[in-house]
This record gives C-alpha cells, sequence and structure tokens, in this order.
C-alpha cells in the first residue's frame, strides 16, 4: 500500500511557516540541498526544476496533498498548478477551483474529508503520497501519516505555524530510519510508524 510522507522544513521550536506563511528563513543554499534535491527531486515546483535541469521521474512522489493557505503562497508569483508534474489534491472547505486565477494543469480543490480521500489514494497504485503542509492538515491527518521527514534548520521562529496543529491527545509511536546532519546546519531525520503487531 502507498505511504502518506509528511515531508517538511521545520524549524528547532517546531514552526513549519511563520505567522503570515513565510519560510524565506529557511536555509536554501548548503551542502544539505544537493541531499534534498537527490532524495525527492519532486518535492521542487515543476518551473523551478525545469530552470535547474533536475528530472522529475516521480520515482518516490506521485501525489501531493496540501491545504489551501500552503497552496495559496505560490499565488500573488502566478504559480497556480506548483508542482504540476504530480497529481495536486488541495483541501478547503471554504475555496474551489473557481478561486485559482488562469489555469491550473493537474490539480483539484476538494472540501471532502481528508482522511477519506488519503484512504483512497492509498488503495490505488502508485507511488508514495506527498503531504506538503500544513499544520491544520497534518493534524488531521496524523493517524494516516506513514513516515516523516524532518529538516531541522538551525533556526528559532518563536511564533508561526506549527508543523501540528493542537489536536486531542493521541500518541503515536515512531522509529528512526536514519537522521544526517549537515555542515549546514540542518539535519534530516526519518521516521517510520510503528505498527502494532497482531497475532
Amino acid at each position: 500500500m502507498r505511504e502518506l510522507v509528511y515531508y517538511v522544513a521545520v524549524s528547532l521550536d517546531g514552526y513549519i511557516a511563520g505567522p503570515g506563511g513565510e519560510f524565506d528563513a529557511f536555509p536554501v543554499e548548503g551542502d544539505h540541498m544537493a541531499a534534498q534535491i537527490e532524495r525527492f527531486p519532486e518535492a521542487i515546483p515543476t518551473v523551478a526544476a525545469n530552470a535547474m535541469g533536475i528530472e522529475q521521474s516521480n520515482a518516490t512522489f506521485d501525489t501531493v496533498v496540501m491545504g489551501w493557505n500552503t497552496y495559496a503562497v505560490g499565488l500573488p508569483a502566478g504559480m497556480t498548478s506548483p508542482y504540476q508534474h504530480l497529481k495536486q489534491v488541495v483541501f478547503s472547505r471554504t475555496r474551489t477551483e473557481a478561486d485559482i486565477p488562469g489555469e491550473y494543469p493537474n490539480l483539484t480543490v476538494t472540501s471532502e474529508d481528508p482522511v477519506e480521500v488519503v484512504r483512497r489514494l492509498k488503495s490505488q497504485p502508485g507511488q508514495s503520497i506527498w503531504l506538503c503542509g500544513g499544520g491544520q492538515l497534518a493534524t488531521r491527518l496524523a493517524g494516516e501519516i506513514d513516515r516523516l521527514v524532518l529538516k531541522r534548520s538551525p533556526l528559532l521562529f518563536g511564533n508561526g505555524i506549527p508543523m501540528f496543529a493542537p489536536g486531542a491527545y493521541q500518541p503515536s509511536a515512531f522509529h528512526e530510519v536514519s537522521t544526517t546532519t549537515f555542515t549546514s546546519g540542518v539535519v534530516i531525520s526519518e521516521y517510520a510508524r510503528q505498527r502494532v503487531r497482531r497475532n
């Protein structure tokens, strides 16, 4: 079955963006960048990957899910379909595709229950599903997350959008798969959900 992977940059104090959705404080230069591009080339916006000559074969991800606020970050720059090399699903209870200016290839906006949508996607053939953000959606989908890949930057935000929004207390155990420390100060850690063995 396909996995839902929450692959996200996060500050030391647990924020994935500033209070207004800012993410420009995260370092985009350093030795961690080559490792990210090699492992997850699909997580680079299509236009940027084309400009850099990066091949996006969708070997890891072929689908991305995100909340409207995460998606809308690119709209002022005219980025209506940021990951058009992937199937893109944007969740919103108040927005629709009518709110998108221009064309938006390979993208769907839905008000469906994210859990039901992700379970349906998991039951279909394909590669892993990338949970791009944000914190509210991650909390809704917490029980469906199979793998966490955290790009921890040596930054304190003090305030902003947390990796997970406050939700019900439901401890979930994950085990560490790998951790790599880069000279840039970024640490990339991967965790897989611990599954309960049934006799």
